[in-house]
């Protein structure tokens, strides 16, 4: 029997795939179409195996553990599960660093 779990994509997540897709699509609109297929058919495997997808290592340096991610180069869909739900939070550019990305997005909330 498998467990299906519902995948919950937050705002902030829906902006970074909106806008990497219109980045894209700038110079290519088939190769966004083709992106966002890759990065939507990966993430839809959350939806039966949300665990496979290795703790963030910068927020597993400073002890959090509760962030998972999925690499999709070059960006990393970042994600976390509570119960049977699991959320998309960011789709961030890998070449990026996540710290900064994070931080800003943290301080910007407040």
């Amino acid at each position: 029997m498998t467990l299906e779990f519902s995948v919950i994509w937050a705002d902030v997540a829906e902006k970074d795939l909106r806008f990497i897709i219109e980045y894209i699509a700038d110079e290519s609109p088939q190769n966004a179409l083709k992106i966002l297929a890759k990065i939507r058919k990966k993430a839809s495997n959350l939806y039966t195996l949300p665990e496979r997808g290795r703790i963030v290592p910068e927020l597993q340096d400073q002890g959090i553990l509760l962030y998972r991610e999925l690499i999709i180069a070059p960006w990393r869909l970042i994600y976390r599960t509570s119960d049977k739900e699991v959320f998309v939070l960011s789709v961030i550019d890998s070449r990026r660093n996540v710290e900064d990305i994070l931080l800003k997005r943290f301080v910007d909330k407040e």
